[in-house]
């Protein structure tokens, strides 16, 4: 089916918007729309069986048995429907259309009624029919034809993600969390799976795949379609979780269709509902919701990491609440199978990120810690940048994070950086904020898809071959490469001390000499010496008790006068007097400063050769020391561009000039 058709189809479904106009505000229009399309879609695929079931039905009438296993082999799917109503039956019978849809709904196997119940479909076909609209809605779907020989199961996940874009846009939710762009998830499964193809190739092979942020399905039918074209005996089992009701409907329904077992796509939060505790699967992968904050879990996550530790999901560490991208990335981390001592086993794990992951966080911060454990543990395999606006809901630049615990023996230790930022074409009509799409090779496009999923393949071998075409697209690093020492530089603190009447100011100011008994007294004494000034502490400190002395007061004693008197009367000067602390110079915190230095790099080499040039008497304060790691992909694909000569830009200028002149005479003439 091309696109058009299918677009066509949810035009047809999406037509149901007129008559809801005046009773249902526009961001509701989808709470009809897509439960009823949802419901055609499922009598559309029972029609050929329907006789079959309904002499189930009779045959085993009125006795106590649980005809569950029964129905569902006469109906030849996962679900069956034991009414003889149809949508066309209930739509000619108007007076009781309610009473008719709601027996036929009724008359659903469990599984697919809980996915109209998601819905809250009751609920709409009361508001329906008190609006005396139920049998004009129903009788629009019944001409909206959606059975399986003209709508295949693939290009139906098309359909319910047109409408869920469009039911996106009227209530101003963010379509993107819900679905992925198809050609992404095409590249994505095939950068999953191609190394396996060999393995997947074998007959009786079983592979389990799984999606944490589901959607609507889409993913998970990618990876079934994937490894099924490598190896149509192949047995694949997919799993999923879902938080938005609406896509996890369409998600469990899509697969009682298919025939896969719908209950294996639970409902609820991954990170305070694992729906798949204890289970692992071979492959994992997601695009959760980009930026999106933690804080409605905050209290189950922070519990785990702290209650659990490395026997829990979090324990490399939290990032910040604004954003639980990574949290994602842990919690499929510990879906990976073990790998047994032979090199079997282990799981391959593709998600899509935008930027933040790659960078944000501070050293030992939850972010860089996250980074630091996957980098350590050698997971990494590769990270691809991807064009920017290929999203429909943000026009960022995104990236496919590919992990494994299974790398081969060329990838240990190193990880892969491929820039695909230039592989697109413009789309002839933009989709929210999509407005380039990656080419499959057909409809005369380039074959984006096949060129990228072949320059990963080869990327060792591209990248160690400086005369390939593709060379400067590919980056070979190793894990340490990534990691850095955030070292604290510091510098002594060098004052001389003097009287002015700034510094007069602060020292009536400060707390010590407030609290003296005669403050005011012991500021007047010290204001004789207004003027003077000292190189060293100790004599300006003498030069101070004896003038306060003189005045017939006592010198104060104690840490924090003595601490006051020197921090206000003390002036910083490069040529000062070096402070000491038990024998020890004294940092001076407004010099302090940080440098990050590469892991493999010993830090007191990197301070003579960086530092003491500049600043010869700096040190390190090795007690301060972090380890951070970061993947900065752009400064790896960095390409200076030389500005433009100044002649060029000048001559530009005068031909503009001369533009803007014409033009300005056309106007006055």
């Amino acid at each position: 089916m091309n696109s058009s058709k299918h677009t066509e189809l949810a035009n047809h479904a999406w037509s149901v918007a007129d008559l809801l106009r005046g009773d249902y505000r526009q961001s509701d229009y989808g709470k009809v729309i897509l439960p009823f399309t949802v419901l055609r879609r499922l009598e559309c695929v029972l029609e050929l069986t329907r006789e079959k079931v309904a002499e189930t039905v009779d045959r085993f009438a009125g006795q106590e048995i649980d005809t569950d296993h029964f129905l569902r082999k006469a109906s030849g799917h996962s679900f069956y429907n034991k009414s003889d109503l149809t949508l066309k039956k209930i739509a000619a019978d108007p007076q009781n259309a309610a009473k008719n849809l709601q027996i036929y709904v009724g008359a659903f196997s469990d599984n697919a009624r809980e996915v109209l119940d998601k819905y809250e479909f009751n609920q709409q076909v009361r508001k329906l029919d008190s609006a005396n609209l139920l049998y004009q809605v129903i009788g629009r779907f019944t001409d909206l034809d959606l059975h399986p020989d003209v709508v295949p199961n693939h290009n139906m996940g098309y359909i319910f993600e047109e409408l869920i874009r469009r039911f996106a846009e009227q209530s101003n939710e963010t379509a993107g969390e819900h679905f992925t762009p198809r050609e992404v998830i095409k590249l994505m499964v095939n950068l999953l799976v191609a190394p396996d193809a060999d393995a997947l190739s074998l007959p009786g092979v079983v592979r389990t795949v799984m999606d944490p942020a589901c959607g609507t399905g889409g993913m998970l039918s990618a990876a079934d379609d994937h490894i099924l074209a490598l190896n149509p005996d192949a047995t694949v089992e997919v799993y999923g979780q879902e938080l938005n009701p609406e896509s996890w409907a369409i998600c469990r329904s899509d697969l009682m269709i298919k025939g896969q077992a719908p209950e294996n796509i639970r409902f609820g939060n991954s990170f305070s509902d694992d729906g798949h505790a204890r289970r692992k699967f071979d492959y994992i992968l997601a695009n959760p919701p980009f930026g999106v904050e933690w804080k409605k879990v905050k209290e189950e996550v922070e519990h785990e990491h702290k209650s659990l530790g490395d026997a829990g999901r979090f324990g490399a560490g939290l990032p910040r609440i604004n954003d639980g991208s990574l949290l994602f990335l842990q919690h499929m981390i510990s879906k990976m199978k073990p790998v047994d001592v032979n090199g079997g086993g282990g799981s391959r794990v593709a998600i899509v990120f935008n930027g933040s992951p790659l960078f944000s966080g501070a050293a030992e911060s939850g972010e860089s810690n996250i980074r630091r454990w996957i980098l350590e543990n050698d997971w990494l395999e590769a990270i691809v940048a991807l064009p920017d606006q290929l999203f429909y809901n943000t026009g960022i630049s995104t990236y496919f994070w590919i992990l494994t615990n299974r790398k081969d023996a060329d990838h240990k230790g190193n990880v892969v950086l491929l820039d695909a930022r230039d592989q697109w074409v413009k789309m002839r009509k933009s989709l929210g904020d999509k407005r380039k799409e990656l080419g499959d090779g057909t409809n005369g496009r380039p074959d984006h898809i096949g060129d990228i999923t072949r320059l990963y393949a080869e990327a060792l071998q591209v990248a160690g071959d400086p005369e390939h075409a593709l060379h400067g697209k590919v980056k070979v690093f190793a894990n340490e490469d990534f990691g850095y020492q955030r070292i604290t530089v510091e510098r002594p603190l060098k004052l001389r001390f003097e009287v002015t009447e700034e510094t007069l100011s602060a020292l009536a100011e400060a707390k010590p000499v407030a609290r003296l008994e005669r403050s005011e007294e012991f500021v007047t004494a010290v204001r004789t010496l207004l003027g003077s000034s000292w190189k060293t502490k100790s004599e300006a400190f003498i030069a101070l008790k004896d003038a306060v002395v003189a005045a017939g007061l006592r010198w104060p004693t104690g840490a924090p006068f003595v601490k006051a008197v020197r921090e206000t009367i003390g002036v910083r000067n490069p040529e000062g007097e070096v402070q000491k602390v038990k024998g020890a110079a004294e940092p001076d915190t407004d010099l302090r400063d940080y440098e990050n230095v590469p892991l493999s790099e010993d830090v007191e080499d990197y301070l003579m050769r960086e530092v003491h040039p500049h600043v010869p008497d700096a040190w390190i304060d090795h007690t301060k020391t972090k380890i951070g790691y970061e993947i900065p992909f752009t400064r790896h694909f960095y390409v200076y561009k030389p500005p433009r000569p100044l002649a060029e830009i000048d001559a530009e200028l005068r031909s503009l000039e001369a533009e803007i002149q014409a033009l300005l005479a056309e106007v006055t003439e």
